[in-house]
């Protein structure tokens, strides 16, 4: 009782949730009955109709997925093709990044050395400022006075000299450079030196011993190094000493020469002074003339001499200057390299060398003072010689020599630091790695160089002494120079002044050197910070190419990571094409296997070995189906890798981009090189042809968003009108919509931004390239900005990255979306005019009506009008953009014009081949649509005929097979040409269309079934007597056949097909193997050809630079030229002008002469006459000769102005050939350009000539794929002929009885199986197999009848079987025919075959012509560019001859100047000199004659024609050197004109043999292509036989389709007994129909009885109690007995198992079955009189017991109420008010009105009753808690048994009936026993009831709560749990209180 009431309290909890489901389920549940009922009775109708639902099912799945397949094909072949484009493209744009990273990597190496020379030039001109400023406060006031002999010098003795002023001042520089690091080494030296000394004084440790054993071996290393370099410097101090001795050895030639030119002129004057007899006085004036310039030119050389002093002296204050901040320098050097110790010995050694040096230079100043003082010597000696001067200047060369090999010397030291720099630099860095471990040391080591930089402090002051030492022999130089200056002449004071000068800015210096010390410690420390700057500067620098190399690794892993995706993808490919061919081939091998099971299952049930057969196809099957998923998957996971490869291609193409910009930005500040520049406009074209397809792109996208937009404002202005809720919703769904669309405009701002980007990089791109080189200079200072610059955007890029990664995922999602958006799009327009004209109306309204709006709808309208302001804005920001962008468009679309018209040619192509492939296309679709209809009608006939003819159907349903994979073949052929081209929409109609005609005639063919079947149905009885006749005769004639086809002659015609068939697959292998190699061939040609373009093209802008180059010289010489012309002319003009004005004068002069003499002779006398005449006559005579030299002076004009006019002609001349020339030129760049026009059409050609091989090649594969079939067909009706055997007469009669007693053992294994599960299966079973049986017997006699008839039908019909063997015998003479035929089509396929070879070897031929093409080609460059080459040289020799004339042209112009010059000085010279001694006789004479003033006249007159004279001389070497220059310019330009004659020969040789090269290559051309077209014919013509006798095949195969339709319109007959068949089958349903009518009037009156017993249940119940239980007891004896019938029947169930191949075993069953069934209907007709018995004491009981309760039943209600759940309590109460008696109505009401009432009054009316003791408790089982629902439905089962019982009559249940009575049976006895034996009945009975019934235990019952997952079936059908509230039962038998309490909850 304890833990019945335990149970109780756990189970109450759990009512709830089973009480409300209740209702419903004892609703569905009588349903279920209802059908099961009609279920169990109908079975073979609802079988068929079942089966023919599942078919059609099946069929349609089967459709759906084959248009699925072929979609997915169609899908895998557009990816595969965008796959293809988009490796061409990564490809391509691979290509231009490398050759990018190629033209940057050149541009940094450029850079790189721009840089270098950079900042040398910046260290140079720093130092050359410091020496300036030294130099500058050394010198202030002696510069002007001295610094104009220099200059004097220059100008006479470096004439000749090519020596730029710039070149002067970079000397001068570098001597400066040179001399602070002399003086920095030696300050460094002399510190080492001091160290070492210091080091030996101190003494050496046993740690510092080790370290000098390695330093002694560096030592050495270095020592050879040294060596090595010094060698180095030998030679290169040799080299500038020779260049330098040459142009010493020309100064001093030329100075040689003018000092001979001197001493002439001086003899030509002493020799003049000679002749004229002039007194001592004039020749000692003379020779005072000539000491004087001779001291002139001493004291010249003197001042020059004193310059070369002073600016040694400032180099060595400038050495001071230096030391000093060297020696500042080296402290912090000392500081930073703490382990220089290594470098002691070594620059020891650097020391040593520089004292040799030194020593060298004493030595030389020893020499120069010694030179001095010998030249001092001379002068005292030889002062009246120029001699002295010349040995002065030797000297001066000699010193200068000096300083130029100090300077080299200088340079050989400062290479020396720098290395010693570098070693510095290495040792640094090893120390940083030892410094931890060093740091202890080094600090020692400080001190110990504190110490010795004190030492150094002290060697630099007796460095300085010696310095001031030398500066005081430098100052007795000078002071020998001064006492020099004195003895030559007085003038020597201004000397003096200027050395006492010299001395006070020597003290100034000096005082202001210690002010500059002082700004070197400030120096030093901005140098420290300079270094620091520079070092931050390289830490950034490797920062950089640190980044940089890992954007290269970048890149690079990027490039392999796109090599991986394209070799995964190309292996996808490979994987995808096998796996299809797979699936292909297994779908082939299905249907094959498929169909010969449904054959074998029909055709060989009698046999064990074919069941075996059966079992291995099914497996085979199996292993198909589990191919064909793994294929699925296979295909699944390829797909999912297309995508990931896809999404990775995606993210490497924006990495791509990214690096793309990255670089760009880093390049296009460097680009300075035009070709470069070309490049890069190259990729911005392209750059921006990109940007303006994703421009259209985005304004598409715009406008399709603004009018989404637009309607989705009309919506919302629609929305106004409704109500609020639907406006809510309108406003939700508007509101997401919106959503979306921002993030699409996010999106599209996202990519305008990009293009912003984008578009202000190739901006920057062309303004950086222009302005490329002024940013040079200011590189240095922007590198660190950059360095910053490069860090951000680097963070930027990885931001950027990841923001691309989500934006790359949620474009695959709004791509989905803008799909979605686009089908809404059509929709959304219908609405748009609708919307417009609401919007219209309301806007009415709201001008009417705009007060009275709701505050709601006001708010959305501000929303969605603030929402439409902002898409506004948006939208005029977009518009903006739009316009700027279009601009670009439209300066891009004139360059997209020309593409266009190229396109437009290459389309007419493609039209073409697309129009031959659509009439090809257009053929194998009407072949395909026969074949295809039938197939169809092939197929639909058969499988009507598939249970009567097996053999038959065999050969047809093969051939139509092969036909159909024939078909298939040639559309999926079709399929694939058709995806090579686009499928446009025009084709997917015309699929669409052809599909709908297809499902058409469909419909045709299953409503012609449909007749079909009918005529069968109608054939009668008799005809398959015939059928069978017939079958047997055609059987009989087939053996024969099969005898014949077995013999060894056709066997051997078989054999020998095969192997001619697998020859032709061996040559059909090799030709493809050998045009795959010619495909290779040609795409490699064509990539030699496309580098090849690249390199002429390459080679053609070098030739137009070149040509632009001449243009430019030429233009240059025309210019100079006429420039040169027209200065001459004027020249020549004004000197001639001059000239007429000087003669008119002195003509006047000469009258005016005249008239004085003859006045003079008037006046004077007799005596004073002969003078007078004397010296007119000498007058008149120098008149003639100054007339003589007039008229030669006019002559000569004369002749200058000829030749001038000559020159300008031969000007003319020239200029007109050179225009002839660049004309010749031009004709050459256009026959060049035609050539290459020419050459482009040839490849052309070739390309259209290599697809139409392509398309011969894919015509060829169908051909040969054609012949394959046909083999395979041939192959398959040998093999079916073979495969043909001759059945038995008797073999149809015992196939059906086979097949009718098969099917029964079938059912009852099915049966046997299900037993083991529920016994109430296995009565339905039984009833079933019953059913069967009846079926069966009746179906065996009427086979009897049949074959009693068909014997007799035989005799009649033997005629008509002897015709139809006629039939068959002309069948099989077709069959001969075409096997004739196919022979016939495998000899045409043979000579294709050869054909194709041909055709091979001809291509072959082809490559090799055009091999030799491209050879030639090669060539042709090769000279081009030889021609090139010689070109550009032959440009430098003209520029550096165009150099090297202008600089002889100056050299000699200076030269002819000065001679001339010279000339007239000398002239001038003698003229006075006798005109002097003239004048002096005269005077003489005059004094004597005492008249002066008219000879002093006179002599004034000559002496002014003898100066007019001179300028005309002068005038007259001008025009002389004129015209030499312009002589010499003139075979200047012949030799150039002969120059490019040469050229113009060598280009006409040129363009001639290109043009017999074109000719040539023209000509092989059209042979090729009239060859090519020549075979296009002939394999046309073979293209249409084949066609034909593709034809006639088909014509072959419709007889041979007609002939089987005969065969199926004869075989028709055979389908009577399945008519009759289907009537009986028609008949079992009628009367199931029947007996389910029957059924559902007995489930009325159970209904019925049910309400009885409920009331009646109450009262008989505890009266009745303990005879029910007696009663109990005896029904578990029947119960026991039962139970070991059904062991009974378990063991004849599996005897029945074991036999079912048997047939007497199965009728001796059948007769047991009988016998139990008649024993268990004597047990129901026993129990249904106890039943009866029952309801008379039950009525009884109720009578007496009606108003009582239980106390315990009601405790446990009232306990369960307040377990269960408070929202289930409701269906408690209504329980108890149901056991109570209350109506529904008013429990109902209560319930409402206030649950707590009916809990109070339930409460207070049950009290407190205990319950009683008599009721036994039901133990809880641990196995039994979570089983639920049993004995519920057990009981409800078992009721109806019990009650539909009596309602049935007896003798008309048979079989059908047995199932409720035994169930019922099992019932009774099953009640009373133990819990054991509960336990057996339940496993030997019911597989669904391992449990007790509680509900049927005496005085208890359960309630039923959960559905178990272990249960299958219906809900009331599961288990109920132990752990439930039981009621207390009445003194009635347990079904009467089992029944009361179903009544009762029925009722509710």
């Amino acid at each position: 009782m304890a833990s019945w009431l335990g149970g109780l309290g756990q189970s109450l909890g759990q009512v709830g949730g089973s009480l409300s489901s209740l209702t419903g389920q004892i609703s569905s549940f009588t349903k279920d009955i209802l059908l099961e009922g009609t279920e169990e009775v109908g079975d073979a109708a609802t079988e068929l109709h079942v089966s023919n639902s599942r078919l059609r099912e099946i069929e349609s799945i089967n459709a759906a997925q084959k248009f699925e397949n072929e979609r997915l094909k169609k899908v895998c072949s557009d990816l595969e093709e965008k796959h293809e484009a988009a490796e061409l493209q990564i490809k391509q744009i691979s290509i231009e990044y490398r050759n990018q990273l190629q033209q940057k990597e050149v541009e940094i190496s450029h850079l790189k050395a721009r840089q270098n020379a950079l900042q040398e030039q910046l260290q140079k001109v720093q130092s050359a400022a410091q020496s300036a400023q030294s130099g500058a406060a050394v010198l202030p006031p002696t510069t002007t006075s001295a610094s104009y002999v220099p200059v004097v010098r220059h100008s006479s003795g470096f004439e000749g000299d090519d020596m730029d002023f710039g070149d002067i001042i970079w000397s001068q520089q570098e001597i400066n450079r040179l001399s602070n690091d002399v003086s920095r080494l030696e300050s460094e030296v002399d510190h080492w030196k001091q160290i070492a000394l210091s080091s030996k004084v101190q003494g050496t440790n046993d740690a510092e011993q080790s370290e000098i054993c390695k330093l002694q071996n560096i030592v050495k290393e270095l020592k050879q190094k040294l060596s090595q370099e010094i060698d180095e410097h030998q030679h290169e101090l040799s080299v500038l000493q020779d260049a330098h001795r040459q142009k010493l050895v020309e100064i001093s030639r030329r100075h040689r020469e003018e000092l001979s030119e001197y001493e002439e002129r001086i003899e030509e004057l002493e020799n003049q002074l000679q002749q004229g007899g002039v007194s001592a006085d004039a020749m000692d004036d003379s020779k005072i003339s000539e000491q004087k310039k001779n001291a002139q030119s001493l004291e010249g050389g003197k001042v020059e001499g004193l310059q070369v002093v002073k600016d040694l002296e400032d180099e060595i204050r400038k050495l001071n200057h230096e030391l000093s901040s060297a020696k500042e320098e080296n402290k912090v050097l000392l500081k930073e390299q703490e382990l220089a110790k290594v470098e002691k010995i070594q620059i020891t050694q650097e020391y040593e060398n520089l004292k040799s040096d030194f020593s060298m230079l004493q030595n030389s100043v020893a020499k120069q003072d010694a030179l001095l003082k010998e030249q001092e010597k001379k002068l005292q000696s030889k002062t009246s010689l120029p001699e002295d001067v010349v040995r002065l200047q030797q000297a001066l060369l000699e010193a200068e020599n000096e300083i130029a090999r100090l300077s080299s010397l200088n340079q050989g030291l400062e290479k020396e630091l720098t290395r010693a720099q570098h070693k510095n630099e290495n040792i640094l860095s090893v120390s940083t790695e030892d410094q931890n471990s060093e740091l202890s040391q080094l600090r020692e080591d400080l001190e110990r160089k504190e110490h010795e930089l004190n030492e150094s402090i002290a060697e630099r002051e007796t460095l300085i002494a010696e310095l001031e030492e030398l500066d005081k022999q430098n100052q007795e130089a000078t002071q020998h120079m001064i006492t020099l200056k004195e003895q030559l002449s007085k003038q020597h004071t201004e000397s003096d002044s200027i050395i006492k000068q010299l001395k006070f800015d020597i003290d100034f210096e000096r005082k202001k050197v210690s002010e500059l010390e002082t700004e070197k410690m400030e120096t030093i420390k901005e140098l420290d910070s300079q270094k620091e700057k520079l070092s931050q500067c390289s830490y950034t620098l490797n920062d950089l190419h640190i980044s940089k190399q890992q954007l290269q690794d970048n890149i690079k892993d990027l490039q392999e990571q796109l090599r991986k995706a394209q070799d995964c993808n190309l292996h996808n490919k490979k994987e995808i094409g096998e796996l299809q061919q797979r699936l292909k081939e297994r779908e082939e091998e299905l249907s094959l296997s498929l169909g010969k099971l449904t054959e074998k299952s029909n055709q060989e049930s009698n046999n064990t070995c074919q069941d075996l057969i059966l079992k291995e196809r099914e497996a085979e099957i199996a292993k198909l189906r589990n191919d064909i998923s793994e294929s699925k998957q296979l295909n699944q996971d390829l797909e999912k890798s297309l995508s990931d490869v896809r999404t990775e291609n995606g993210k490497l193409v924006t990495a791509i981009e990214e690096l793309k910009q990255e670089l760009s930005d880093a390049i296009s500040e460097k680009n300075k090189v035009y070709l470069e520049k070309d490049t890069v406009t190259e990729a911005l074209k392209m750059e921006k042809r990109q940007i303006e397809s994703e421009l259209n792109q985005t304004e598409k996208r715009l406008l399709e968003q603004a009018h989404k937009y637009k309607q989705t404002i009309e919506e919302l202005s629609n929305a106004r009108s409704m109500d609020t809720t639907a406006l809510q919703l309108e406003h939700e769904r508007l509101v997401k919509l919106n959503q979306e669309k921002d993030f699409k405009i996010a999106e599209l701002q996202r990519s305008i931004e990009q293009m912003e980007i984008d578009h202000q990089e190739t901006k920057e791109m062309l303004t950086t390239s222009l302005g490329g080189q002024k940013q040079l200079t200011e590189l240095i200072k922007e590198k660190e900005v950059f360095i910053e610059k490069f860090k951000n955007e680097a963070l930027q890029v990885k931001q950027e990255l990841e923001e691309y990664m989500k934006v790359s995922k949620k474009q695959d999602v709004l791509k989905q979306n803008l799909e979605e958006k686009d089908r809404s799009l059509a929709v959304m327009k219908e609405e748009n005019n609708h919307l417009k004209e609401e919007i219209e109306r309301l806007k009415d309204q709201q001008s009417r009506s705009m007060p009275v709006v709701e505050p709601k709808t006001l708010d959305i309208i501000i929303e969605l009008e603030s929402e439409v302001t902002q898409l506004k804005m948006i939208k005029s920001n977009l518009e903006e953009e739009i316009e700027v962008h279009k601009k670009t468009i439209e300066e891009q679309n004139q360059t997209t014009v020309q593409l266009q018209q190229s396109l437009q040619e290459q389309r007419k192509e493609i039209d073409e081949s697309k129009f031959q492939c659509e009439q090809m296309n257009v053929t194998h679709e009407r072949l395909s649509l026969e074949k295809d209809e039938e197939i169809k009608n092939l197929q639909k006939t058969i499988e009507q005929i598939k249970t009567q003819l097996h053999k038959e159907r065999q050969i047809i349903q093969t051939d139509s097979s092969d036909l159909f994979q024939e078909t298939k073949v040639q559309t999926l052929n079709g399929e694939n040409g058709n995806e090579k081209h686009d499928l446009s929409k025009a084709e997917i109609e015309r699929l669409v269309k052809g599909i709908k005609e297809r499902e058409m005639e469909i419909k045709l063919l299953n409503e012609k079934n449909v007749s079909l079947s009918q005529q069968i149905d109608q054939l009668s009885k008799d005809e398959v007597g015939k059928l069978s006749r017939i079958i047997q005769e055609k059987d009989l004639e087939i053996q024969a056949l099969n005898a014949r086809v077995s013999s060894a002659s056709y066997r051997q015609d078989v054999l020998c097909l095969q192997q001619q068939l697998q020859a032709y697959v061996v040559e059909r292998e090799q030709v493809l193997a050998v045009l795959s190699e010619k495909t290779r061939e040609n795409s490699q040609l064509k990539t030699e050809y496309r580098n090849i373009m690249d390199m002429v093209a390459a080679k053609e802008a070098a030739l137009v630079r070149l040509q632009e180059e001449n243009q430019k010289l030429s233009n240059r010489s025309e210019n100079s030229s006429q420039d040169m012309s027209r200065e001459t002319i004027q020249n020549l003009s004004r000197i001639i002008r001059e000239k007429d004005i000087e003669i008119d004068a002195l003509s006047q002069k000469c009258q005016t002469l005249l008239t004085v003499l003859q006045t003079s002779t008037m006046g004077t006398g007799s005596g004073s006459g002969g003078v007078n005449s004397n010296q007119f006559e000498k007058l008149l005579q120098e008149r003639d000769k100054l007339k003589q030299q007039v008229k030669k002076m006019e002559e000569w004009k004369q002749q200058v102005i000829t030749t001038v006019q000559n020159m300008q002609h031969e000007s003319a001349h020239l200029q007109e050939e050179l225009h002839k020339l660049q004309a010749q030129i031009s004709v050459e760049s256009d026959s060049n350009s035609k050539l290459q026009v020419d050459y482009n059409g040839l490849i052309q050609s070739y390309e259209e000539n290599e697809k139409r091989l392509k398309s011969f090649s894919q015509e060829l594969a169908q051909v040969q794929h054609s012949i394959g079939q046909l083999h395979n067909t041939k192959d398959l009706i040998l093999s079916k002929l073979d495969l043909v055997s001759p059945p038995v007469a008797a073999a149809s009669t015992v196939s059906q009885l086979s097949g009718i007693q098969g099917s029964a053992p079938e059912v009852l294994s099915d049966e046997s199986k299900l037993l083991q599960k529920e016994l109430e299966q296995l009565k339905q079973k039984l009833q079933e197999k019953d059913s069967t049986i009846l079926t069966l017997q009746e179906n065996n006699q009427r086979l009897s009848d049949s074959v009693a008839t068909a014997s007799e039908i035989e005799r009649k019909n033997q005629e008509g079987t002897e015709s139809e063997m006629r039939q068959i015998k002309e069948k099989h003479d077709i069959l001969q025919k075409s096997l004739r035929e196919k022979d016939i089509l495998i000899k045409s396929k043979s000579d294709q075959l050869l054909s194709v070879s041909e055709n091979l070897t001809n291509k072959e031929n082809e490559n090799e012509l055009l091999k030799q093409a491209v050879t030639n080609l090669k060539e042709r460059i090769l000279v081009l560019e030889m021609d090139i080459r010689k070109l550009k040289e032959e440009n430098e020799k003209i520029v550096a001859r165009c150099r090297e004339k202008e600089t002889e042209f100056r050299a000699l112009q200076e030269t002819n100047m000065q001679f001339s010059m010279m000339l007239k000085e000398k002239e001038f010279e003698s003229h006075s000199m006798k005109e002097k001694a003239l004048a002096f006789e005269k005077l003489l004479k005059e004094k004597e004659q005492g008249k002066t003033g008219e000879l002093n006249q006179l002599l004034n007159e000559v002496k002014s024609m003898q100066e007019k004279a001179v300028t005309f001389q002068q005038e007259r070497d001008q025009v002389m050197v004129a015209l030499k220059q312009k002589q010499m310019e003139s075979s200047a330009l012949q030799s150039e004109i002969q120059h490019l004659r040469e050229k113009e020969q060598r280009l006409n040789q040129e363009l001639e043999r290109l043009r017999s090269h074109l000719l040539e290559m023209e000509d092989s051309y059209t042979r090729e292509a009239l060859a090519a077209e020549d075979r296009e014919v002939k394999l046309r013509k073979k293209v249409l036989v084949l066609e034909e006798k593709l034809v006639s095949s088909s014509t072959a195969v419709e007889n041979a389709s007609h002939q089987a339709s005969l065969q199926v319109e004869s075989l028709q007959e055979q389908l009577n007994l399945v008519s009759k068949q289907r009537d009986e089958t028609v008949l079992q349903l009628t009367i199931s129909q029947d007996q389910v009518k029957q059924y559902a009037l007995s489930l009325a009156n159970l209904q019925m009885v049910l309400e009885q017993f409920q009331q009646e249940e109450k009262a008989m119940y505890s009266a009745e109690l303990k005879k029910h239980q007696k009663q109990a007891a005896e029904w578990r004896k029947k119960a026991e007995n039962l139970e070991e019938k059904v062991v009974s029947l378990q063991e004849s169930l599996e005897e029945a198992n074991a036999a079912l191949d048997a047939a007497s075993r199965l009728t001796e069953q059948l007769d047991v079955k009988e016998e139990q069934i008649e024993e268990l209907k004597k047990e129901g007709e026993i129990r249904r009189e106890m039943l009866e018995d029952v309801q008379n004491k039950l009525m009884n009981l109720m009578n007496s017991t009606e108003g009582k309760v239980d106390k315990l039943l009601m405790r446990n209600l009232f306990v369960g109420h307040f377990h269960t759940p408070k929202n289930k309590r409701p269906e408690v109460l209504r329980l108890m008010g149901s056991i109570l008696g209350i109506k529904k109505e008013e429990l109902d009401q209560l319930l409402s009105e206030d649950q707590r009432g009916v809990t109070r009054w339930v409460t207070g009316w049950l009290g407190g009753g205990a319950g009683s003791k008599s009721v036994p408790s039901t133990p809880l089982r641990p196995t039994h808690q979570n089983i639920f629902n049993s004995s519920f439905s057990e009981l409800f089962v078992k009721f109806l048994e019990t009650e539909s019982c009596p309602s049935l009559p007896p003798p008309k249940l048979s079989v059908h009936d047995m199932k409720p009575l035994g169930a019922a049976g099992a019932s009774k006895t099953s009640s009373t026993p133990s819990n054991s034996q509960m336990q057996d009945s339940a496993v030997s009975g019911t597989s669904r009831r391992p449990d007790t019934n509680p509900f049927l235990a005496p005085r208890s019952a359960a309630v039923p709560l959960i559905t178990p997952a272990s249960s299958s079936g219906h809900l009331l059908m599961k288990p109920i749990s132990d752990a439930l509230p039981t009621f207390t039962p009445l003194p009635v038998s347990p079904d009467a209180s089992a029944g009361a309490v179903l009544k009762d909850l029925l009722k509710q």
